[in-house]
């Protein structure tokens, strides 16, 4: 199960006491990615409702999301499967300006990465501070904000920590070493000579755009009395 998903069952129970059968656990998610933005600082964005849930749920529908390994090239056709462009692919990886990551999902960069050490492309300075919290052979369970400084709120830290080369995941750091995502990571944080983004104007429309990825509605799927399972 996700983690935090009791929240979005707890949504559900609500809901359901007051309005059963009615409102979908796909909307649900949504609305709550919305209120998890703005409750750390970001802006609101209309989400459009309407979804059914899906009738089959299985672990290898998730085959096809990014992985923290993965590159800028399998990243870009990944999002573009779906519909997602290149700046879609930007924006969203920035929503990392929130939350954590366990220390087994990028520790395999800090030691014996290269026959020199750690990964290069990582900040020689904050190495020795992520070996610190995430000590070899330790515990890989262990969450580490994924925004060096600012994992609690949501702005453009996390473009700024890509650029000074303190990403966590190795899929996020890319995006500023591959010349097709840095662009936009620029746009972000407003580097002059290049048209600028405003990113929580832009995160909002992504996340409309890509909420609107194999909608379910009128009779097709169903209404869940329970997100975290089937009916």
């Amino acid at each position: 199960m996700l983690r935090g998903y009791e929240v979005i069952d707890d949504a559900k129970t609500q809901l359901e006491s007051v309005c059963p059968g009615v409102v979908s656990c796909a909307d649900i998610l949504a609305l709550a990615a919305r209120d998890s933005v703005v409750l750390t600082s970001g802006t609101s964005w209309a989400v459009p409702t309407g979804r059914r849930d899906g009738t089959v749920s299985q672990s290898s529908d998730a085959n096809n999301l990014p992985g923290f390994r993965d590159t800028v090239d399998v990243q870009k056709q990944k999002f573009a499967d779906k519909g997602l462009n290149t700046q879609d692919l930007v924006t969203l990886v920035g929503g990392h300006t929130i939350g954590t990551a366990a220390c087994q999902f990028f520790s395999y960069r800090l030691y014996n990465f290269t026959s020199t050490g750690a990964d290069p492309s990582i900040n020689p300075a904050f190495v020795s501070q992520l070996q610190a919290l995430c000590p070899q052979n330790g515990d890989g369970s262990r969450r580490i904000g994924l925004d060096n400084g600012s994992a609690n709120k949501f702005d453009t830290s996390f473009f700024a920590n890509l650029r000074d080369g303190k990403g966590i995941l190795e899929s996020d750091q890319r995006l500023w070493t591959d010349n097709s995502t840095k662009t936009f990571v620029q746009r972000f944080l407003g580097v002059r000579g290049l048209l600028g983004l405003t990113f929580n104007v832009e995160f909002g429309k992504s996340m409309v755009k890509m909420s609107n990825i194999g909608v379910k509605t009128g009779t097709a799927g169903e209404i869940r009395k329970v997100c975290s399972k089937v009916n």
